[in-house]
This record gives C-alpha cells, sequence and structure tokens, in this order.
C-alpha cells in the first residue's frame, strides 16, 4: 500500500493518507491529495520536503537526481563532492524526521510490523488509527520513550503566524521558476559555506559567477 504522509519537525503527523495500491505513483497520489475536498493544503510561498520519487514543483521541494542523497552514503567520513551533493546532504539531514517518524510508529505499533492479510479498507482505517494515536500521545504525554532511539536534538520551535489571506498550491506542476528557486537556494548554502570558511570576497564571487 502507497502512504501519503506529512510531518513538522515535532514528529506529529500533519496528513496522511492510505487509500492506494503499491503500485500507484507518488505523483499520482500526492496529486489526488491536493484535489480532495478535506486533502492536503500547501499556502503559496511554503513548501514540503519530498524524496526524489517526486517532481521538484511549487510546494514541494526535491533533491537534484542522479546525485548522492540518502544519509548512509555519507558515512566513513565521505564529503559531498559538488554542490548538489552538498544540497541533497543538507535536505535529507532535514527530511530524516519523516524517517523517524516511520521508525516509531512501527516501534509503536506491532501491527505495523507484520504482514496483513486484512482487507485495504481495514488496513486504510488502521493506518490512520495508529497515527491518530501517535498524535494523542505526544500531546498527553509529557516524554515519549519511542523517540529517545531517534532523537539527535530538540524539536525547533515555529512561532505561529497569522495569514490574511490565504492562496493555496492546488497541483502538481514543475515549472522552471522552481528550479531556479532550487537553485537559489543552493547558492544560500555556497555562500554559508564560504562566509564560515572566511574566504576572501573575490574567492566568493569567482564561484558565484561560475555557477551562474
Amino acid at each position: 500500500m502507497n502512504f501519503l504522509s506529512v510531518c513538522n519537525p515535532n514528529l506529529e503527523f500533519l496528513y496522511c493518507v492510505a487509500r492506494w495500491e503499491g503500485s500507484a505513483h507518488d505523483g499520482k497520489v500526492l496529486r489526488d491529495a491536493l484535489a480532495r475536498p478535506n486533502g492536503l493544503r500547501v499556502l503559496k510561498g511554503n513548501y514540503y520536503l519530498v524524496d526524489a520519487g517526486y517532481s521538484n514543483c511549487e510546494g514541494f521541494l526535491a533533491p537534484f537526481r542522479g546525485q548522492k542523497y540518502h544519509l548512509k552514503e555519507w558515512g566513513g567520513g565521505n564529503m559531498p563532492l559538488t554542490l548538489e551533493e552538498y544540497f541533497n546532504m543538507k535536505h535529507a539531514i532535514a527530511r530524516n524526521v519523516i524517517e523517524r517518524i516511520f521508525g516509531i510508529l512501527k516501534m509503536r505499533w506491532a501491527i505495523l510490523r507484520e504482514t496483513s492479510w486484512f482487507s485495504p479498507e481495514v488496513v486504510t482505517q488502521l493506518v490512520n488509527a495508529c497515527c491518530l494515536m501517535h498524535n494523542f500521545i505526544k500531546l498527553e504525554q509529557g516524554v515519549d520513550t519511542f523517540e529517545w532511539d531517534y532523537r539527535d536534538k530538540e524539536p525547533e520551535q515555529h512561532p505561529s503566524t497569522i495569514v490574511e489571506k490565504i492562496e493555496l498550491i492546488s497541483g502538481v506542476h514543475p515549472s522552471q521558476d522552481w528550479t531556479q528557486f532550487r537553485s537559489f537556494l543552493l547558492l544560500q548554502f555556497l555562500c554559508t559555506v564560504l562566509v564560515c570558511k572566511n574566504l576572501p570576497d573575490v574567492k566568493c564571487l569567482d564561484l558565484l559567477l561560475s555557477l551562474h
């Protein structure tokens, strides 16, 4: 079964849907989630991190394809060799929260660790119920012992904001503008690295011009 889920840095599910067969393409499942009356909502100007199975488009920032991505590829002292690999490494570190929440979900509910012989309708309800109970425990229980094996730092607190006019992203539409936005983020990463290394301004300018 193809399980689409969205979570926040505090390891809480924001959205989940488990109704598609495992052979369904990730993009198709995402389009369906956006089209549903009570489906996934993404505000204009915001985006979620997604894996390479999704298109890089407005509202959904994907890694560069054809480059190293998974965290295990950076073990053993391996360092990024290209800017795209550096971007992918940072992307994978940030997106790893979804892997952590899946691990916690399976640790908490044994039924998710075994092959299920229930009907697809029942499995859908089981998965949704497990996600809801996970969120309930997060809200009501001060310390979640299942998190300690996955916790690497305290979750960041994000102040709430008031949105006067809500504009939502309505579909999955790859565009040149969004590709350029990802490249802009890559340049920001580069500038941060160069500043941290205290490289001369001339050297920074040469590198930026070579990427333009």
